[in-house]
């Protein structure tokens, strides 16, 4: 369940009349107390439940289905990413490739980026947070979809720094 889902459902119970409502899927429980006797705003509870981890990162491992296919060229691919700098996420959110729908990505592949040049942002509670490069040289590889949620620590970008 995705938050603007919940945000949905916040709005649903206060318009219902609602006292409390609660809801429990395999991964999440909520509970909405709109508080009406008290005039209050409504509070919201979420708690995650803890999942194993590799069922929680399925989705994000889409690149899986190419590894079967070439075995052999896995292992040196590894080796080559060695001489990279990974860039990665330092918070969790929704990961951008340009500042509006309406303007051009900050970096394409084969992009030079120096110290301080902002790579991407990433949207954490309807704030829209510049991302910007810690290193500089060559962007090789963009790891990450637009518009794709990311997690703490999350690699980004790989960057060729010669």
């Amino acid at each position: 369940m995705d938050i603007k889902e919940i945000q949905n459902l916040i709005k649903f119970v206060a318009k219902s009349g609602a006292s409390e409502v609660k809801l429990e899927m395999e991964d999440v429980k909520i509970t909405i107390k709109t508080g009406q006797d008290d005039k209050s705003e409504p509070t919201t509870i979420v708690q995650q439940i803890p999942m194993n981890a590799p069922v929680a990162q399925a989705p994000v491992a889409v690149p899986a289905p190419e590894a079967p296919a070439a075995p052999a060229a896995t292992a040196p691919a590894a080796d080559d990413n060695s001489k990279y700098i990974t860039i990665k996420s330092p918070i969790i959110g929704t990961f951008y490739r340009k500042p509006s729908p309406d303007k051009p990505m900050f970096v394409e592949v084969g992009s030079s980026i120096k110290e301080g040049d902002v790579l991407c942002v990433i949207e954490a509670m309807k704030l829209f947070n510049e991302i910007e490069s810690e290193v500089s040289g060559r962007i090789v590889k963009i790891l990450v979809d637009d518009a794709s949620p990311v997690e703490f620590d999350q690699p980004l970008f790989l960057v060729d720094p010669s």
